[in-house]
């Protein structure tokens, strides 16, 4: 009789999706910073997307993270803006980073730059979304995977 009890388990699969879009024409550090900025709102508006603590085998206690990947594509301005579109019309939870936000220094700031420019005229750099897999798919539509 074999003991299946040892087996390794399936991979888990889950049926949503976090994504991150950044425009192709950004410096390195401002990918890494907008990516940061951008995904930090989801996990204070969706608890389900954080997972549990962590802990070392000494105990020591570590923040949760998020309980499934970040996925991180690029495209063009053009690409941002029918995302952003398809994300608006589609009601998914998201995050927008401006161009703006570069020069501000502070979150009061940030959040003014924002709200000062009409909806369809935000120039837009990066945007998060999270939703079901097939309808954040279709919001990154045309966008290709980070390098």
């Amino acid at each position: 009789m074999n003991d299946t009890s040892t087996s390794t388990p399936e991979p888990v699969r889950f049926d949503t999706k976090i994504a991150v879009l950044l425009r192709a024409d950004l410096e390195t550090w401002q990918r890494l910073n907008v990516t940061a900025f951008l995904v930090s709102g989801l996990g204070t508006q969706l608890p389900e997307v954080v997972g549990e603590p962590y802990e070392d085998g000494d105990g020591v206690p570590y923040l949760p993270m998020f309980r499934q990947p970040v996925l991180v594509f690029e495209g063009t301005k053009e690409a941002l803006t029918t995302a952003h579109a398809r994300a608006l019309s589609r009601s998914l939870p998201r995050a927008v980073f401006t161009s703006d936000l570069f020069t501000t220094g502070n979150d009061r700031d940030n959040r003014a730059a924002v709200r000062a420019v009409p909806t369809d005229e935000l120039d837009l750099v990066g945007l998060a979304v999270y939703g079901p897999r097939n309808a954040v798919d279709k919001v990154i539509k045309g966008a290709r995977m980070h390098p």
